[in-house]
């Protein structure tokens, strides 16, 4: 073996199928000098004793996307390094035995055929033509995709290893990482039992010790331990080698074929914490103590579907622990807290079917500095402050567990570690009948129970219950005026004699404009792709006041202060606990904002897209005139303290209005009826404003410089291959959620990325992007037929490039 390394660009941290398959496409992307330090031996983790299933079908096209560059990879590297992976194509069968799982399997087909990804529905008989052994009177149907399978995950890594090698990349095993230098906020070198190694980069891919890594520089990885079990057989007549992968999640239990015979194993829903004092020193290639009584649970559901496991002869129960996630998702990403560290963890045992493309998908971000493509759903950015406790995370995270084969019902809410962060008005809005929903620690009502209605929520995939409530805020919104609680917001302070230059080179919009003026923009990445969509306020020569949406604080925050021009005097602190917001709209609001302070709020007092401080109720009040409803409103953030009182205030003003409660179920519906876009659905780091239909919101006409203006430029003017319409279905009983494909002229053409239903239109709307390779313009996106699929059923609609509400449509009730 040659000497210990002493430099390198990369150190990769953790040597089971991530951290191998991390530093393989580093090598691929010409980062060869990357050191891989393992603290026992590859697979040593979790990896050894991981089951091998690989599915690829997620809620997300890009997560989708990423797995099926596991199995492309899995197809071909035992070719390349000459290392036998067990990789097997043999496909996979999901089964559903109620008509609510009926509906969610006919949904995810959709959500297949959206995403290109070739899924099959079938009757029980033809399931079970598949799958032999088990029975299936109580099978309704089933999906099979052919693409899916099975492998070996000891056998991947290390042929994921010999093919880093063969790159250049440097492996040591029994090798401690014993700290992490930095120097101004980045990692500088790696320090481990045999030395140090300086390096640019440093990959957390320590699976469940990777939060302990964290933490040795600060940053929060947010997962915790649980344990898993499954069950191998002695063989069994009757099982083939090309025997499918199964998932039987109404039976909680996942099954495959080892050497003719099974391995069975399943997401119990009350799973056991492991290591809640800390991870033994000396844990390597060590399992568990079986624990058959827990497992009996699993065990009898399996029997009733496999009869044959009654008599078969038993190996072994395979008990192990594994890193779980609040959220179910894996991490990815450069952490927040500190440049040039990154992490790839928590993979909620699908780190098999994950390995290969989340390496790659890591490796491209590590060598760009940006991630490859939209991966949102597992950036590390999506956690914050509410996920620093290991405790909150460890109650989340069971209940995640538990839940791993539970119904995917629309619009879910989690119950666990609630509440955790409230609004000062959240007492008083449950005594007025709110039904909370949560977003990054914040309770947030969801819609409000009349007298005799109960404020909670019943899971469906129909028309849902809180439907005709929902219904009452939109009318009143619309009509008279309401109120919404939007404290959870996230705002930012930009402050600094150098502001306005920062933040002209961030935005994408014009604020450069004078003091008192509030600019809707996004914020865009060198591509032309929107990472941030949010209101800027200006509120003196050298401050901003930023709002943007909950669950984005700690991305948007982190993307602002990555891209502040180096030497700027410009400062971003968030203020977001300093200001309770109370969003005041319809067009009664001005009635209701006049009665309550002095200042003049007329049209030409106040016009639209200006800030302004009022003296409100007794409060000094940062006014914001903007709307997310399409009606004339004001966002009023309002310092804690004084919160109550003006909420207090405006209640009674607007008594005589028709003033009323409402939630975050009606902003959804009013902002759809305005085609208003939301960030993280609609649009992301892979759709620019020219293919959002944001082209106005953006300052090319002017001379200002701005990160993304040479790709916008470059696109103007072209065909463009993608183009957010809207979409109407005239059947009012048609549930949208988002996902269902777009048919033009009968062939898939995209999907919708949000959905759901319009109170005033009285339809279903949704929103989604005509897809066309060869390039779109309106006129030929107009010129379409076009019909969506949803739950397998093709549905005629309207697609539409203009708002579909104006508030002239409604009449105002005195």
């Amino acid at each position: 073996m040659s000497e210990f390394p002493t430099q390198a660009r990369a150190v990769v941290i953790g040597g089971g199928i991530v951290g191998t398959s991390t530093a393989y496409h580093l090598a691929k992307l010409g980062w060869a000098d990357t050191v891989v330090i393992e603290r026992h031996k590859l697979t040593s983790g979790s990896t050894f004793h991981a089951a091998g299933l690989v599915g690829q079908l997620r809620s997300n096209a890009n997560i989708t996307q990423l797995l099926g560059h596991s199995v492309r990879l899995y197809t071909e590297l035992e070719r390349e390094t000459g290392l036998a992976t067990g990789w097997k194509m043999n496909g996979g069968l999901r089964l559903a035995c109620t008509e609510a799982r009926w509906t969610e399997l006919k949904r995810q087909a959709t959500t297949a055929k959206s995403f290109g990804l070739e899924m099959h529905l079938l009757s029980a008989r033809e399931a079970q033509d598949l799958w032999p052994l088990m029975q299936v009177e109580d099978v309704v149907g089933a999906a099979y995709l052919p693409t899916d399978g099975q492998a070996n995950p000891s056998d991947i890594t290390q042929s994921l290893a010999k093919g880093a090698r063969m790159g250049g990349v440097t492996i040591r095993e029994d090798t401690e990482v014993t700290g992490i230098e930095t120097r101004d906020g980045r990692v500088t070198a790696v320090l481990t039992s045999r030395g140090r190694i300086a390096c640019e980069v440093a990959v957390n891919c320590a699976g469940q010790w990777a939060r302990e890594l964290g933490r040795m520089v600060g940053v929060n990885v947010p997962l915790v331990s649980v344990e898993h079990q499954y069950m191998v057989t002695e063989a069994i007549p009757g099982v083939p080698r090309t025997l499918p992968t199964l998932r039987d999640p109404d039976r909680l239990t996942y099954w495959k074929e080892e050497v003719g015979g099974l391995v069975m194993g399943g997401y119990e829903p009350n799973p056991i914490a492991w290591a809640v004092d800390g991870i033994p020193d000396g844990f390597n290639f060590q399992l568990l103590q079986p624990n058959w009584d827990h497992f009996q649970q699993i065990v009898e559901l399996a029997m009733g579907r496999v009869p044959a496991l009654e008599t078969a002869g038993i190996k072994e129960l395979i008990a192990g622990p594994e890193s779980f996630t609040p959220d179910g998702n894996f991490i990815l990403g450069e952490a927040p807290e500190l440049r040039g560290f990154y992490v790839g963890a928590g993979f909620n045992a699908f780190g098999i079917a994950s390995g290969g493309g989340a390496g790659k998908a890591l490796a491209e971000w590590i060598a760009g500095n940006q991630p490859p493509y939209d991966l949102w759903p597992v950036d590390i950015r999506r956690f914050g402050r509410a996920q620093a406790d290991v405790d909150w995370v460890r109650r989340r995270t069971l209940e995640s567990y538990g839940k791993h084969y539970a119904m995917a019902w629309p619009n879910e809410e989690h119950a666990s570690a609630r509440p955790l962060r409230r609004s000062p008005l959240y007492d008083r809005l449950k005594a007025q009948g709110a039904c909370f929903g949560e977003k990054l620690g914040w309770e947030r009502p969801n819609w409000f129970a009349a007298a005799g209605e109960t404020p909670e929520e019943i899971p469906t995939f129909g028309r849902p219950n809180w439907f005709e409530a929902v219904g009452r805020e939109h009318r009143a919104t619309r009509e008279a005026v309401a109120v919404f609680d939007q404290s959870s917001f996230a705002k930012f302070l930009l402050v600094g004699r150098d502001a306005e230059t920062a933040l002209s080179w961030i935005c994408a919009n014009d604020v450069s404009r004078p003091p008192g003026t509030l600019t809707y923009t996004q914020m865009l990445n060198a591509k032309g792709g929107i990472e941030c969509d949010l209101t800027v306020a200006r509120l003196a020569a050298d401050r901003y006041h930023i709002t943007t949406g909950t669950g984005f604080a700690t991305h948007d925050f982190d993307w602002i202060n990555r891209n502040l021009p180096a030497g700027a005097d410009a400062h971003l602190v968030d203020v977001t606990s300093a200001y309770a917001v109370l969003s005041l709209m319809g067009p009664r609001a001005r009635d209701v904002l006049q009665k309550l302070t002095r200042d003049d709020v007329s049209n030409a007092g106040f016009p639209f897209a200006r800030v302004r401080q009022l003296a409100l109720a007794g409060a000094p009040v940062i006014a914001l005139r903007i709307t997310y409803v399409g009606e004339l409103g004001w966002e009023l953030h309002i310092p804690t303290e004084f919160a109550v009182g003006v909420y207090e205030a405006v209640m009674a003003a607007g008594a005589e209005f028709g003033i009323a409660n409402a939630g975050y179920r009606a902003i959804e519906t009013l902002r759809l009826e305005k085609g208003y876009r939301a960030w993280g659905s609609d649009i992301g780091p892979d759709h620019t404003p020219l293919e959002a239909g944001l082209g106005w919101a953006v300052k090319l006409k002017t001379a200002i410089p701005f990160l993304g203006r040479e790709a916008l430029e470059a696109q103007r003017g072209q065909r463009l291959k993608k183009l957010l319409a809207t979409f109407t279905v005239d059947d009012p009983s048609v549930v949208l959620l988002g996902r269902e494909t777009i048919l033009r002229d009968g062939k898939p053409a995209g999907w919708l990325s949000s959905g759901g239903f319009g109170h005033t239109l009285g339809k279903p709307i949704g929103l989604g992007y005509v897809r066309d390779p060869a390039g779109l313009d309106p006129d030929a996106v107009r010129a379409g037929t076009y019909a969506l699929e949803v739950a397998a059923e093709r549905v005629p609609c309207t697609l539409h490039l203009d708002p579909l509400y104006d508030p002239k449509m409604v009449r105002v009730k005195a």
